[in-house]
């Protein structure tokens, strides 16, 4: 491909390190951007994402030789929709090639009467390329100014997106981690992970995928060994992985969890040191939050909550949402992980916050569920198609892929966890504990709350949260 010839608009596939081709097209850098020394590159946009980056032309590939090609080794949805909008882009271009030719056909008729000047049909390159620019311009503000100018050899902190919602609120908008991953720079910081369950274990696959250098550890060793295999590093105590690394996560089951790896025989707090950071990702109360940040800080170490908002599957494709808090440092340090493992990112200020907004995301998100299950059944007994209700659900202004995900599995019978019944549980109960602890009401919480423990009595607590419906049947 060295000698491979491209122009401003050619449509390409490009590669960048180990991870899979991209859809993009050829554009002209801004002005300010410079081109890499060494070897002979092009400055791609990426389809399906905001990221432009410099690809050398032996990763790239000419677009249509190659697509059959790169649909059958690449399967994955966010894919097909940089794909699909590929098609998009070619049906419009298209359409506007016709549309310039039947407006040049008219223009020459006027122009040959006006001043007998000539108008040339606008190719489609052309006439994208402009579009092209004016795109290249509106960002420029929003990006290249926020983000200093750099190459793709540039720490990724340097090309997050920052938006600064109001003075305690900063959301950090990580690029489509499947579809840019080539261009994340992982931290040269050591990484440390403890605690391999559900969303643990997808948190580390895509920090290895991106190129992280991670330690793990699990109280149940056999579950590392899976991670090994893809090139992890093996801890044997929580205390070894904190003092072997800069930065440690954590993603535990609950308060009582994250405490006693804390502060239990050979735990974090044996291996912090000043500078070493600890990141809680577990959903708990504010109050184990403040405890943990206080013990931590005590030894020197700095502090981060980051509890994430999603499901295994979503962890899994490395589409998390993070609520962070606490040590605005560890936060930024934090970033290439962040964009690794989630789609977004919001740091909210003090330690605490992230624990309070999790909880009231929850409380929703578990009365919501329990809400279903009780229109799913009550359909039922009055003889309404369960099936019907799910699609007028679908089609009307409550449409999500949660509603259809969790009402499919109730209609198949199949809640295998993807979000465990006894976790929502658990939320909803911390939940309502955030609401006394300000004499806020919380009568729906209560109520769903109370549905699932009964679900929880019905032997489901290892069931998936749409297990909540057995509750209703028995």
């Amino acid at each position: 491909m060295a000698n491979l010839h491209l122009r401003i608009g050619d449509l390409v596939w490009g590669k960048l390190g180990r991870y899979p081709p991209w859809p993009g097209k050829v554009v002209s850098p801004p002005k300010d951007l410079k081109k890499p020394s060494g070897k002979k590159c092009f400055f791609v946009k990426f389809f399906g994402t905001e990221d432009h980056a410099w690809i050398k032309v032996e990763q790239l590939k000419p677009y249509h030789p190659h697509k059959e090609e790169m649909i059958k080794i690449n399967k994955g949805k966010r894919f097909q929709q940089a794909v699909d909008a590929v098609e998009e882009f070619l049906k419009k271009a298209k359409g506007k090639e016709q549309a310039s030719h039947n407006g040049s056909s008219e223009d020459k008729s006027k122009s040959s009467t006006a001043d007998g000047k000539k108008r040339k049909n606008p190719t489609t390159v052309k006439a994208l390329l402009e579009e092209d620019k004016k795109d290249l311009a509106s960002h420029k503000q929003t990006f290249f100014e926020k983000n200093k100018p750099c190459s793709s050899l540039e720490p990724i902190s340097k090309r997050l997106k920052i938006i600064e919602q109001e003075a305690a609120s900063t959301s950090i908008q990580a690029a489509d981690s499947t579809a840019v991953n080539g261009s994340i720079t992982p931290t040269d910081k050591r990484i440390g992970f403890l605690g391999l369950g559900h969303m643990g274990s997808g948190i580390v696959s895509n920090l290895l995928k991106m190129g992280h250098v991670v330690t793990v550890w699990n109280r149940t060793a056999e579950k590392c060994d899976l991670f090994i295999q893809e090139g992890a590093r093996l801890g044997r105590t929580p205390a070894e992985v904190v003092s072997m690394c800069d930065i440690t996560f954590s993603c535990v089951s609950d308060p009582r969890a994250a405490k006693d790896l804390v502060l239990g025989p050979s735990g974090v707090l044996q291996g912090i040191r000043p500078g070493k950071c600890y990141v809680e990702m577990s959903t708990v109360d504010p109050e184990t939050i403040a405890e943990l940040s206080q013990v931590i800080t005590s030894r020197g170490g700095r502090f981060l909550e980051a509890p994430v908002s999603g499901s295994q599957q979503l962890s899994n494709d490395g589409m998390l949402v993070i609520l962070a808090a606490g040590d605005r440092t560890v936060y930024e340090d934090c970033s290439s992980c962040f964009q690794a493992i989630g789609k977004t990112s919001f740091f909210l200020g003090e330690a605490g916050n992230a624990a309070k907004m999790m909880l009231i995301l929850s409380m929703v998100q578990g009365s919501f569920m329990a809400t279903i299950a009780e229109g799913l059944t009550l359909a039922q007994v009055t003889g309404q198609s369960q099936q019907t209700f799910l699609d007028i659900l679908c089609q009307g202004q409550m449409a999500s892929t949660f509603l259809d995900q969790k009402c499919q599995n109730i209609l198949q019978g199949n809640f295998r966890p993807d979000y465990y019944l006894k976790h929502i549980q658990k939320d909803l109960r911390l939940a309502i504990s955030v609401g006394d602890s300000v004499n806020h009401p919380t009568p729906m919480a209560a109520a769903a709350n109370e549905v699932y423990k009964r679900a929880k009595a019905l032997d489901q607590s290892d069931n998936d949260m749409s297990a909540v419906y057995r509750a209703y049947i028995h």
